[in-house]
């Protein structure tokens, strides 16, 4: 398992907690510090046990309000660092 913490920018959350499958093809779980935290949880459970690629498909590019990104955004810009760390 690769665990990798990515500061996020832009949004409230103040810290992403990743654990990718040792070959980065999985999300296995998703921890935000600080933000809207039902939604954000929420997220969590749902990318849970989801293919990496398949989570920034979806969610790659989504706003928040006026903000040009958001929490979820930023998820798989964590992803896309991990990747590039290990790599």
């Amino acid at each position: 398992m690769i665990s990798f913490d990515y500061k996020p920018q832009g949004v409230c959350a103040r810290n992403i907690h990743l654990d990718l499958s040792d070959d980065d093809s999985k999300v296995l779980g998703v921890e935000f510090t600080g933000g809207c935290d039902g939604n954000l949880k929420a997220i969590s459970k749902l990318v849970e046990g989801a293919p990496a690629d398949r989570v920034i498909e979806v969610l790659a590019g989504n706003t928040c309000g006026m903000k040009k990104t958001s929490c979820a955004d930023q998820l798989t810009r964590a992803i896309e660092a991990a990747r590039a760390e290990i790599a």
